[in-house]
């Protein structure tokens, strides 16, 4: 067995690989950029050892900075996680070469994996279906452009190297066709290093559907089920599940032997998943899926077929990689109940789903409800230069009403501040009809946007509350002298206190005065009510209108966030004496909305622009921001050039009015 453990990755699957590792005895090492040096997995870690500066590209993209961490802790097996170089065949090369074990598949496995054109023929010639399109070398536009005419519109637009979603685009017409192979391309070589694209036919009703698959040196190879991936948003997954709903026995049985074939023609070795999209137009059938590729690692939704099978993927990947076989044989392998798993990320599902960063000042997850995998904790930074994942939210039941019932609880008691997370969005998708009835396809979310992202104006009991909370109405006294307790009094005149609070925005003027224990007369916008408040553990009980809610309250020292319901509102503490900001030139300005980098600048001074139009193309966190025009107007400076890194608020461009029309 494998004595120690190097760690090539960060967050919680680190975590998660060094949890394993520990209840099995095998020591852990850890490796930390400049940004990481006080992350949670270099804490549980039994070593650590710093290999670079914070972006990924000088520290957990520097294989040999990582082999030779290694080999200076004695380290005898490498484990890399998922993303970063796990994928590398080069990487797992030179690893072996060091004489260390890579915790993974073999270099040609993954190499045979690594392009989905080749990939695709060699699919076909196992024997596994494949969807139709164009996966060869050409990359010519025009060329591209015939075979996606060919194939029939809508087509997908796929990098032919990684994954992930990376420079991946739905393409509607002919007429959007290259713009949309541009951006496609741009986003693959910066994520993968290869522009290079193959087209394939756009299914109106997928499923995205995969199949875990584990194989040893001795020839052996199971699969341990499928887990449903459907729940996309940009084509990255948000909520997973396994088993799928609606999944024939005849389909699963086909789907599998089909995955079985992929990872024997490859001679594979260790975990990986065979992903495959399925017409559901017609319910799920045994003849209507087919390969889209393979991941040769361990994926980010393992712990749904851990969930199902009972099966610790990251034990068997340590034991396989020591030379064991399979601990079990595909005839002990069986589905036991339902799982699903929820992605917590730091974006704003109201802002088109922008990454968020900043420091995490409160961070409460439901251990207590379900198996939460994160990397972080309260005060941690949340950086521009890595996935802005939080936590993993898993919970299981005997069916799949009772799982997703538990997940939709368990979201509902995560409470974070600092930034802005998706708990909110991802609570929603639980509760949407559709979705609990067992409907998933990959364009559900698309469908089911504006209900799912939509903006909550903040009730009439929850401002009042932030209100008193943020006057230090609520606060105990620690005096003894009775006229502390006379909260509010004034002589010859009704007590009453007045403070001005901003949320997403807007002021709202909250006047409040004591009516008796506990219970105070607010007034919010001229609508005037009467509440009771008090404390219930780490809660608050506020009653108004004849209804009591149970709601938790993060306060810092100029704000406050009220969660209630799933829901979550966020107020600061206005200045009643300064003025109104100024705005005169709030709408003339197109700010970075995040750190990122300027890859694309679609105009010039002097330039006409109108509303909507695509002016700027950033990269930040692995993804593409289009920056849009506001409204008409004309480019009055541009203040950035193409390549150039730039901070969150920096501002881009500068656009004034359009000139207005003489009269003669």
């Amino acid at each position: 067995m494998i004595r120690k453990v190097l760690i090539a990755n960060r967050g919680e699957i680190a975590c998660r690989i060094i949890r394993t590792c520990r209840r099995l005895g095998i020591v852990t090492v850890a490796v930390y950029s400049d940004a990481d040096r006080d992350a949670l997995h270099v804490s549980l870690a039994d070593e650590a050892l710093h290999i670079g500066p914070s972006p990924a590209a000088a520290s957990y993209l520097c294989g040999d900075r990582i082999i030779d961490a290694a080999l200076r802790t004695g380290a005898d097996g490498i484990h890399p996680g998922y993303g970063f170089l796990s994928e590398n065949p080069a990487f797992a090369e030179a690893v072996s070469a060091a004489g260390i074990r890579f915790i993974g598949p073999s270099p040609d496995a993954i190499r045979a994996m690594g392009l989905k054109d080749a990939a695709k023929a060699l699919m076909e010639k196992a024997g596994v279906p494949v969807v139709p399109g164009y996966h060869g070398a050409e990359q010519d536009a025009d060329f591209l452009a015939g075979e996606a005419a060919r194939i029939g519109f809508p087509v997908l637009i796929k990098a032919r190297a990684g994954g992930g979603g990376k420079g991946m685009r739905r393409v509607e017409d002919a007429a959007s066709f290259k713009e949309a192979l541009e951006s496609a391309q741009r986003e693959a070589l910066a994520a993968f290093g290869d522009a290079s694209c193959l087209i394939e036919k756009y299914v109106s009703h997928p499923r995205h559907i995969e199949i875990q698959v584990f194989g040893d040196n001795h020839g052996n190879v199971v699969h341990l089920f499928e887990r449903d991936c459907s729940l996309q948003r940009r084509h990255q997954k948000v909520i997973e599940e396994a088993p799928a709903p609606g999944m024939p026995e005849d389909m699963r049985l086909a789907m599998g032997q089909a995955a079985v074939r992929a990872a024997q023609a490859i001679g594979y070795c260790g975990a990986g998943t065979i992903e495959f999209i399925a017409d559901a137009s017609e319910r799920l059938r045994a003849d209507r899926f087919w390969f889209m590729e393979m991941n040769t690692r361990l994926q980010v939704e393992h712990p749904v077929t851990e969930a199902i099978t009972g099966v610790d993927l990251v034990e068997w990947q340590l034991r396989i990689a020591s030379g064991e076989p399979l601990p079990r044989r595909q005839e002990e392998l069986s589905i036991h109940g339902w799982a699903f798993e929820a992605r917590l990320y730091a974006e704003d599902a109201e802002r088109g789903f922008l990454p968020a960063t900043g420091r995490l000042t409160h961070l409460d997850l439901p251990e207590h409800l379900a198996r939460v995998d994160s990397g972080v904790r309260a005060g941690d930074r949340i950086s521009p230069y890595y996935d802005p994942m939080i936590a993993k939210i898993m919970t299981r039941g005997a069916d799949r009403v009772t799982a997703l019932s538990a997940l939709s609880t368990a979201l509902a008691e995560v409470r974070a501040t600092g930034v802005t997370t998706n708990a909110t969005f991802l609570r929603r998708l639980t509760i949407q009809t559709d979705f609990a009835e067992g409907s998933p396809d990959t364009g559900f979310i698309d469908r089911h946007l504006a209900e799912l992202t939509m903006m909550h104006p903040a009730p009439h009991d929850v401002v009042a509350l932030a209100a008193l909370l943020l006057a230090g109405a609520l606060d105990q006294k620690k005096s003894n002298d009775p006229w502390d307790a006379l909260s509010g009094f004034r002589l010859w005149s009704q007590a009453a206190d007045f403070v001005s609070l901003e949320h997403r925005g807007h002021r709202l003027p909250v006047s409040f005065a004591t009516r008796q224990v506990d219970g105070y007369e607010v007034v919010v916008d001229g609508k005037v009510s009467t509440l009771r408040v008090s404390h219930a553990g780490a809660a608050y009980v506020v009653e108004a209108d004849g209804r009591s809610h149970t709601v938790h309250a993060v306060r810092g020292p100029r704000d406050v966030t009220i969660f209630r319901d799933g829901e979550s509102w966020h107020f600061v503490l206005m200045d009643v004496l300064a003025g109104e900001d100024e705005a005169a030139a709030g709408g003339d300005r197109i700010v970075a909305p995040m750190p990122g980098q300027v890859k694309l600048m679609r105009t010039s001074p002097g330039a006409t622009v109108v509303k909507g139009e695509t002016l700027a193309v950033m990269e930040a966190m692995k993804m593409e921001l289009t920056l849009s025009a506001p409204r008409d107007g004309t480019i009055a400076d541009v203040l950035v050039s193409e390549g150039e890194q730039v901070l969150e608020g920096a501002v881009l461009l500068m656009l004034e009015p359009l000139p207005e029309t003489e009269h003669g």
